[in-house]
């Protein structure tokens, strides 16, 4: 197995699920199933294969359910940090979490699912992880890798990786996966209450210290119900 750079990952599963409804009327998001198993557990397997040790999983709506379900989970330490009281999005998820954290970890979305190419996603970010000139470092992937995905795309990617954004009326030539590597000078003088990380991307863009990577896998968008099916017959192909 490849070495990785970190052996904690952030899991932000503390959204509300609004796209996802009414999947979601009773039920947390991440507690919906694809494919027979909850969409975090996709997630968590994925960091159980890779070797990822920690999970730190936010939480906030319908937060007990996710805890419970959570605690039957014995192949990985988990964490909870608790968004009860307030939703944070996701840049003020991470500040809340922070101290929870190593520098660098992995973060990735509570809905992910992917299926690797060559070397696993954490692998793939760990061996292009510079420490020196990065403070996060996104995995990408082209349009015609992410199924369900329907958008103008988020980023360009110059040769040595740097990113900058889509320009308004273009199209991008890379979508964000949800899944990233974390420098923790990325989260530094941050704002307090909820706010999104692409505050902190922005701020990255501008000093040069985010990057990119292409993703040699496949990437699946289930973000609405509708995406579930084509989703569970891809699996089923593995392809």
């Amino acid at each position: 197995m490849s070495a990785l750079v970190s052996d904690t990952a952030m899991v932000l599963a503390a959204g509300m699920g609004k796209r996802m409804r009414p999947l979601t009327a009773a039920q947390p998001k991440p507690l919906v199933r694809v494919a027979g198993k909850a969409l975090i557990d996709h997630a968590l397997d994925r960091l159980v294969a890779a070797g990822i040790k920690r999970a730190v999983v936010n939480v906030h709506y319908l937060a007990d359910a996710l805890e419970a379900h959570l605690a039957e989970r014995s192949d990985i330490q988990i964490i909870i940090s608790d968004e009860r009281n307030r939703l944070l999005e996701t840049g003020g998820g991470l500040i809340k979490a922070k101290e929870l954290l190593p520098d660098p970890f992995f973060c990735l979305n509570s809905d992910n699912i992917w299926l690797d190419g060559p070397k696993n996603a954490f692998a793939d970010l760990s061996a292009f992880w510079d420490a020196e000139t990065m403070d996060a470092l996104l995995l990408l992937v082209p349009h015609k890798g992410a199924a369900n995905y329907v958008g103008k795309g988020d980023f360009h990617m110059d040769a040595t990786g740097r990113l900058r954004r889509r320009r308004s009326g273009r199209i991008a030539p890379h979508i964000f996966t949800g899944i990233q590597l974390v420098s923790k000078r990325l989260l530094r003088d941050a704002p307090r209450g909820p706010f999104s990380t692409n505050d902190l991307w922005d701020r990255a863009i501008e000093e040069e210290r985010l990057f990119g990577l292409a993703f040699t896998g496949r990437w699946f968008e289930v973000g609405t119900p509708e995406a579930i099916r084509p989703t569970e017959l891809a699996l089923v192909d593995g392809c």
